[in-house]
């Protein structure tokens, strides 16, 4: 399912708080917030890589969002406390977080992503600039401008969501749908603006497309962004490669 908006902007939360509730019989949800919030992101994140650093055993999958963290585990694993192996990765979580509160977190990435605006690459620049009231370059330049933070990655594989497009910019989806939408678009629903890594159907506003490649399966790391990276657009110009 292409991505909707996530869940609103509000007051800042209390990054402090950490709040454990079970996903069936194998995944514990790890609650940090209710809104989307940088520190509270950067603790989800924090959280994600203190259980990697531990190695904890049994530990199936890490699935991180805006403001929680899915901690998927194998309960024969954890089964040595009396019947209940939520309890003791919960014992084991709690240390952890509270270990990450007295921890700096790592210096985020900063990746430049280079995009051909317009044209065949952007047809929908145009729309985007009509029902914003804008020129057309002065959409570009406000797309280029703020410096985005990519929250999680879903929906498919290695999807930025991203924090900072300009209010100004917000558009709705096309009422129609494409059926296909190249790797590499560059889109606008909303109050979002998200990167297509893979071809797929897709009902956002194109104003873009780069030529760097988001998703490969062939490479160790098979996603080029992570969850914490900063990320800039920078518009190419005409003859060069996106």
């Amino acid at each position: 399912m292409e991505p909707s908006a996530g869940p609103a902007a509000a007051p800042p939360t209390d990054p402090d708080r950490l709040r454990l509730e079970p996903l069936g019989d194998r995944a514990l949800l790890a609650v940090l917030g209710d809104a989307i919030d940088p520190e509270v992101n950067d603790r989800v994140h924090a959280l994600a890589g203190a259980i990697r650093a531990r190695g904890l055993p049994g530990i199936l999958d890490l699935v991180p969002a805006y403001t929680n963290l899915a901690v998927h585990y194998d309960p024969e694993r954890w089964a040595g406390d009396g019947g209940a192996p939520a309890q003791a990765l919960a014992r084991e979580l709690r240390a952890l977080w509270a270990g990450t509160l007295a921890a700096a977190g790592p210096e985020p990435r900063v990746v430049t992503i280079p995009v051909r605006y317009g044209g065949e690459w952007g047809p929908d620049l145009e729309e985007v600039a009509r029902r914003c009231g804008l020129a057309e370059a002065e959409v570009v330049r406000r797309h280029t401008q703020p410096e985005y933070r990519v929250f999680m990655l879903g929906f498919a594989p290695g999807f930025p969501y991203l924090g900072g497009l300009d209010p100004a910019l917000a558009t709705p989806r096309r009422s129609t749908p494409r059926t296909r939408v190249p790797a590499g678009s560059v889109g606008i629903a909303g109050a979002q603006t998200g990167i297509y890594p893979l071809e797929t159907p897709g009902g956002w506003q194109i104003i873009g497309r780069t030529g760097l490649r988001l998703f490969d399966p062939a490479l160790a790391e098979p996603c080029r962004l992570r969850p914490g990276d900063r990320l800039r657009f920078v518009a190419a110009g005409p003859g060069e490669r996106p």
